[in-house]
């Protein structure tokens, strides 16, 4: 659990909150890390874990990546070539994918393979953007989420859905009219559509746990 974990500042995200939070975790379970904001590309292509937070529209987000210079080869040295342990939250999870379609194409990471669509729930009554607590019911068992009991409140704020391709990497679904996936994993990565820093004591539980993750 040693080393440096990286929160990596783009230009978008709840910065502040989720280092807070990751803070909080490390100091109860006496993790032996830093917990470190950082829009540097060596920081984080040395980093022990990483966090990619996400606030706002797909495309925008990933060209604040790649306006740093070094970023995207940086965390692909990382998580690709190291394959240390990753968390993608909010928009930092829709960014695994492919392509995203929020004001036309834009291309994603490319971890997972999928596209991010916009919600279009069943119930015409359902607002969007998805905004505030929905239970979320595991898919299968995974790390991440040891300590959190299946259909636990957990905190949204999105108007866009990953669909991966593969339906074995979605770890959580939850119901907005309709399934969509609140979180995915594959190896070393793993991504939320929730937002942990915002969900009180199970997305604490959640940090924690991946602090403690070896993939």
């Amino acid at each position: 659990m040693a080393g440096t974990v990286a929160i990596v500042d783009y230009g978008s995200g709840n910065l502040r909150s989720a280092e807070k939070a990751l803070a909080r975790v490390a100091q109860e379970l006496g993790a032996d890390c830093e917990i470190v904001v950082t829009a540097e590309p060596d920081v984080v292509a040395q980093a022990k874990r990483i966090v990619l937070p996400g606030v706002g529209a797909f495309g925008d987000c990933m060209a604040g990546l790649k306006s740093i210079a070094g970023m995207p080869e940086a965390l692909n040295e990382a998580v690709i070539g190291r394959r240390i342990p990753f968390l993608g939250i909010c928009v930092g999870m829709q960014l695994l994918a492919s392509v995203g379609r929020e004001f036309g194409d834009h291309q994603g990471l490319d971890w997972i393979d999928g596209e991010v669509v916009a919600l279009a729930p069943r119930d015409a009554s359902l607002k969007i953007p998805h905004m505030g607590w929905n239970d979320v019911h595991w898919v299968r068992p995974h790390p991440l989420f040891e300590g959190i009991a299946d259909g636990a409140d957990l905190y949204f704020v999105h108007s866009f859905a990953f669909e991966p391709r593969d339906r074995a990497v979605v770890v959580a679904t939850a119901d907005y009219g309709g399934a969509i996936a609140a979180a995915v994993a594959r190896g070393n990565i793993a991504g939320v559509q929730f937002h942990p820093e915002k969900s009180q004591m199970a997305g604490l539980q959640m940090l924690g746990n991946f602090l403690r993750w070896t993939p």
